[in-house]
């Protein structure tokens, strides 16, 4: 033991930068030496800044931080294992810090909303948390499943041994010891996932590991494991469910299907179920070919000392753990507010995560057409149509992201005739005047579903907005007890006859018969003013997207806690502008 922590040590050190190696964590009713740890410091008050603590590597009797999978699934510049046919990267490690899956603990979005929702039923604080730490830090909330202990958010502000395992997000250890059973069904949803406490068991793609050195650098054991490749894993977190409560925190007995990427995958032609001959999860989000398309066959480790393992063959497949997503904006804030947040990724491997992120959203997302555009006496007709690749809704997940469509229409000066879907600096859509529209305004009124445009305040947008178990419209989670509108696009072959249907099927859209499994349709019928006659119309469509939409945004700073106060100074120094999904123009003479 002591010469494996020896190597281990010394590998990281040099290679990785982390301090506080190896220290052994004391979960609750685990009977283990440990350093002597100190009190956990108290969450910001006033105006401090939040001051995470550093990550370094730390073993309990379950899990293991990430830094010390990086002994040898990191990048060595003397080995060729888990490099791609142009010598790039592939290391898991590498490729992961970078990710949202590795910063979901210290996501200061996530931190922000889940303060709201405690300040705003202080009485359900201990469910709200604990409910939140399933999927964001996972390591702490299977380890107090595992000595019948619950944590808080305080567990994630120390600078202790826990605090250090319950930061590392969704880690190795997390993703690869979860159990096959039950995977896909409703038992699992919503963080059900099962860890077998001191199994110490890594499951792989890959037919007959070699044991020794992982159990030896690690004390784990790998085992071939088919349910890594499928998409009921990534179901357990991003398939969740949450119980409506009213504003005493009482229990309505409404269920919110809060978010369901996995149904409606399962829900459209790109399912695998079954014989199914679609698109996993893992097939877009853990890519096993390279930038250019070709398969990746590499070497799955190399020794601790930065080597070659001599007996270990190149193998098929190698997924890229890029976890790409739509998530421009939190990488960022992670990146330019380090000192804080004390993320592990390096701003490099932050601007790798942001980049492949803009290339899924404005390359794999979707595409924009003009229907029968034309002009008319009164100005210019026609029709915008969507088609999305997405094997899911877009957006999908949690409801803080929306799209729109934006068109402008301007004369050969390049002055603005129109615009539909314009917004500032902030993010805020526009109307006719250039001021912000009501409904992205704290306690505005809700966006209807467009099918016609007419006017600059006429804006398709793509969101789902909650709905409390009175009806009214709501941005807490914790008073969601049904969609009021869900006008987020389809998945191509979504079906109403599928047993999902009744969970993911669109809300609040009326009759719309443009609107389907694979896109949508808009009309426009425009008047442009009398000088728009006599020359050229240049017509522009964009389909936008944020990240955190800025409505969302305003309900969320309307309460006043550490976490918020923090979020909003990040979120007002970042770049708050959408990215363009797709764009389409045309001239008519």
């Amino acid at each position: 033991m002591e010469l494996k922590r020896s190597i281990r040590g010394r590998v990281l050190a040099s290679s990785l930068g982390l301090a506080g190696l190896c220290a052994a964590v004391a979960w609750p009713g685990l009977a283990q030496d440990a350093d002597p740890q100190p009190e956990a410091p108290l969450r910001p008050q006033a105006e401090a800044p939040l001051r995470l603590a550093a990550p370094r590597e730390v073993d309990s009797a379950s899990f293991t931080s990430a830094g010390s999978c990086a002994t040898c699934h990191a990048s060595s510049e003397n080995a060729s294992a888990m490099r791609d046919a142009a010598g790039r990267s592939v290391a898991p490690y590498d490729l992961w810090q970078g990710t949202m899956m590795a910063n979901a603990a210290r996501d200061p979005l996530w931190r922000a909303v889940v303060s709201a929702e405690v300040a705003a039923t202080p009485s359900r604080k201990a469910a709200i948390e604990a409910k939140c730490l399933r999927c964001h830090s996972p390591i702490a909330s299977t380890e107090g499943e595992h000595h019948d202990k619950s944590f808080g958010l305080d567990v994630l502000y120390g600078d202790d041994a826990k605090a250090a395992l319950a930061l590392d997000g969704v880690s190795c250890t997390v993703c690869h010891q979860i159990q096959p059973q039950n995977l896909g069904k409703p038992e699992s949803f919503s963080g059900h996932f099962e860890i077998k406490p001191g199994a110490k068991t890594i499951y792989g793609p890959h037919a007959d590991p070699i044991p020794g050195p992982m159990r030896m650098f690690t004390g784990f054991t790998p085992r071939e494991g088919a349910h890594l490749r499928e998409s009921a894993l990534c179901a357990t977190c991003h398939t969740l469910f949450t119980e409506a409560v009213d504003a005493a925190g009482e229990l309505t007995g409404e269920v919110l299907p809060e978010q369901t990427p996995y149904l409606e995958w399962r829900n459209s032609s790109f399912n695998t179920e079954g014989g199914g001959r679609g698109m996993t999860c893992q097939d877009c989000h853990v890519p096993t070919r390279d930038e250019a398309g070709v398969k990746i066959k590499t070497r799955i480790a190399h020794a601790p000392p930065g080597g070659d393992f001599p007996f270990l063959e190149p193998r098929v497949p190698f997924g890229r753990h890029v976890f790409v997503g739509g998530n421009t904006l939190v990488p960022a804030i992670l990146r330019d507010h380090r000192a804080e947040l004390q993320p592990r990724a390096s701003d490099a491997a932050f601007g790798a995560t942001i980049a492949a992120a803009r290339a899924q959203l404005e390359e794999r997302t979707a595409r924009i057409s003009f229907e029968g555009l034309a002009r008319t006496p009164q100005g210019l007709s026609g029709s915008v149509s969507i088609q999305v690749f997405t094997g899911h809704k877009f957006p999908t997940a949690h409801p803080t992201r929306r799209a729109w469509l934006q068109l402008i229409v301007s004369d050969a000066s390049g002055r603005v005739l129109f615009a539909s879907g314009a917004h500032d600096a902030a993010g805020r859509l526009l109307g006719a005047q250039g001021q912000p529209l009501p409904s992205e305004l704290a306690g505005g009124p809700a966006t209807p579903h467009r099918t016609l445009v007419r006017a600059p305040e006429d804006v398709p947008l793509y969101e789902a907005l909650m709905a409390d178990s009175g009806g009214e419209l709501t941005y807490l989670l914790t008073r969601g007890a049904s969609f009021l509108k869900d006008s987020r696009l389809l998945p191509r072959g979504w079906s109403a006859e599928h047993p999902d249907a009744p969970t993911t099927a669109p809300r609040g859209l009326g009759a719309d018969p443009d609107f389907g499994p694979g896109g949508d349709r808009v009309r426009y019928e425009l008047s442009l003013p009398a000088s728009a006659a006599g020359g050229p119309l240049r017509v522009e469509a964009r389909l936008l997207y944020q990240v955190l939409g800025a409505r969302y945004a305003a309900e969320v700073f309307r309460y006043d806690t550490p976490e918020v106060r923090a979020f909003r100074r990040y979120y007002e120094a970042a770049d708050r502008s959408p990215v363009v999904v797709a764009s389409a123009s045309q001239t008519l003479p």
